[in-house]
């Protein structure tokens, strides 16, 4: 039995842990290295295939801290100053109506414990580009589905020429459809609830906001994202936003279940 037990803790680390598995067609550099800068890959038509694992590319400088086990700077999982303020970079900020203004003030003076993602609700856009969690996109010829590590959470992007519901049940990631135009992926969305915060300090996005994303994977291991919302609800008029990933390599989603052995959130609450 020792010897049986042995084997499967020699045969564990090379078919049980996915999180190391290698993946299939990484285009290399003469060295044998991942060759990021390569084209793009294509489905049929000559358009973007946007398939793969993706992190929020923000190109931070790396951290000054010990590296310790934490690995490489570049190894690091890094959320995009977006995830705290999703109006980072944009001159003068965004056109809050007047009661907007308040309620992101609010937000953000205390110190954001009330929002949904620390209290472990889904993610929702533009979260999904900005937090550090893995989001996985299943490209097929009618669907885009991405999935998200946080909390198993999912979106839909139907490309199979339906429209938008009339009347749809709000939720966390909305309704989304999307067009081809040239080599970019046009996506519509709206459906959203009403409570929903785009980023760490409040952002109010409404049910009354419409969401417009062009997607573009200029080579292999980038995606961009310029997304424009449309919320005359809480916004004077629409703004836009850029997004960047990254591809992640060589790994799988893993359960990151939020507050599964939590210990910590009753200390954020206020005296």
């Amino acid at each position: 039995m020792r010897l049986l037990s042995g084997v499967f803790l020699v045969l564990a680390p090379v078919y049980a842990q996915w999180i190391k598995y290698p993946t299939d067609g990484v285009p290399k550099t003469a060295d044998g290295k991942p060759n990021l800068t390569a084209p793009a890959p294509r489905i049929a038509g000559g358009k973007p295939d946007f398939s793969g694992m993706w992190l929020p590319n923000d190109e931070l400088p790396c951290p000054k801290m010990t590296l310790d086990d934490a690995g490489t700077c570049e190894e690091r999982v890094l959320p995009s100053r977006q995830a705290a303020n999703i109006a980072f970079g944009i001159p003068g900020g965004l056109p809050f109506q007047p009661w907007a203004r308040e309620l992101q003030k609010k937000r953000a003076a205390s110190g954001s414990r009330e929002d949904p993602h620390t209290h472990c609700m889904p993610s929702n856009f533009p979260k999904l580009y900005t937090f550090p969690h893995i989001t996985k996109i299943i490209q097929t010829p009618k669907l885009i589905a991405m999935l998200n590590e946080f909390n198993a959470s999912y979106r839909q992007i139907f490309t199979d020429g339906r429209p938008l519901p009339l009347d749809p049940t709000p939720s966390w990631n909305g309704y989304s459809t999307a067009k081809w135009q040239g080599r970019e992926l046009v996506v519509e969305t709206i459906g959203f609830r009403d409570d929903l915060w785009m980023d760490g300090s409040g952002t109010p996005l409404t049910n009354g906001a419409k969401v417009t994303e062009r997607f573009r994977r200029p080579n292999f291991g980038s995606l961009e994202i310029q997304a424009l919302v449309d919320d005359p609800k809480a916004y004077t008029k629409p703004w836009t936003i850029s997004l960047k990933m990254k591809i992640v390599l060589d790994t799988e989603l893993i359960d990151e279940v939020c507050l599964e052995g939590e210990r910590s959130l009753e200390h954020l609450k206020a005296k």
